[in-house]
């Protein structure tokens, strides 16, 4: 399958502030509230939700065309995703804004105090489809990931105009989004994805029931965390998951990202929806086990084993001449 990922690309910068944010805030002075915290720790990351699913896709053998808008400040963070088979020719580029930047310190009670700057993801609104289309020789699947809001939206009624196939992965952008616009989103999406906090954020902002939803779309997605996956649509019966086994947690970042990227691996493999679900929620493991969303490694023989070992020798043989080839 032809897979482009739209979404943010962006840069993480993860700071540790050794002590704890509520014995510096005074509730009565919170008003004039004016603090500097000497960290002792910084990390910054690739990551950003559609660089991170396209990574994970491309890790898996696949090269998936990464739609998103960054800054000129870029070139760095291209390579390294053109070095593990990530297509960015139809990467914007603005020329007065930086890439986004997630700037995060967490303190030693694992509270955190973050910004988010957009940045040149403002401009996603202005990116048009086609021309990366006809690029490739045409899509088989469009992932429309977090984004601007209006470029997310202009996407899926691009996707619907022109008759290509798309998925909707509204997440965190859910918060920012009124009802109408996440309803013109996910409006004839081949695959709705969410977790369970944000199904149902996703009902109460558009009034619309579960069935209602699934009136909308063919397949929907839920990421349940411990609990695994929940897979439910027309025509099929309900199907579920488990997570993988014996995963050792580090860092949470990137989890539902890694998910996507082996799900729609499977299915670009044409291995079914369980079995891509497995695919996915092994892959989300060893981003769990890491430290951000793109610091894992992927070793063929490895993962190989721990499909099997999570959900039987046949997941691994399925998948096997895949990754081999």
């Amino acid at each position: 399958m032809k897979i482009a990922v739209s979404g943010s690309i962006a840069t993480d910068h993860l700071m540790h502030f050794p002590g704890r944010f509520a014995d510096q805030l005074l509730a009565d002075q919170l008003h004039k509230v004016s603090l500097s915290f000497l960290i002792d720790d910084l990390v910054v990351r690739r990551g950003g939700v559609a660089a991170n699913i396209a990574f994970g896709m491309a890790r898996l053998g696949l090269r998936p065309v990464l739609v998103g808008a960054v800054g000129a400040d870029f070139d760095d963070y291209r390579s390294w995703l053109e070095r593990h088979g990530v297509d960015c020719d139809s990467i914007h580029v603005s020329e007065v804004l930086h890439t986004a930047r997630f700037v995060c310190t967490t303190d030693e009670d694992m509270c955190q105090i973050a910004s988010f700057y957009a940045g040149a993801m403002s401009e996603a609104r202005n990116i048009e489809l086609a021309p990366a289309n006809d690029r490739v020789g045409g899509f088989d699947l469009v992932l429309i990931s977090a984004d601007d809001p209006q470029g997310m939206v202009r996407h899926s009624q691009e996707c619907r105009e022109r008759g290509y196939r798309f998925a909707a992965d509204p997440s965190q952008q859910l918060a920012r989004m009124g009802g109408d616009d996440i309803i013109q989103l996910i409006d004839g999406a081949a695959y709705l994805l969410t977790n369970d906090y944000e199904k149902s954020l996703l009902e109460s902002k558009t009034g619309l029931s579960d069935a209602e939803v699934l009136d909308r779309v063919e397949v929907r997605v839920t990421t349940l965390g411990k609990n695994g996956v929940e897979i439910t649509g027309k025509g099929i019966e309900r199907i579920h998951v488990p997570i993988a086994q014996d995963v050792r947690p580090v860092d949470p970042t990137g989890v539902g990202d890694g998910f996507r990227a082996g799900f729609f691996a499977g299915l670009s493999w044409d291995l079914g929806l369980e079995r891509s679900a497995q695919i996915g929620s092994l892959l989300a493991g060893l981003v769990l086990e890491g430290a951000g969303g793109q610091e894992y490694d992927l070793r063929v023989d490895t993962f190989l084993k721990r499909l099997g070992d999570s959900y039987g020798q046949d997941a691994a043989d399925d998948v096997r001449p895949h990754l081999q080839g």
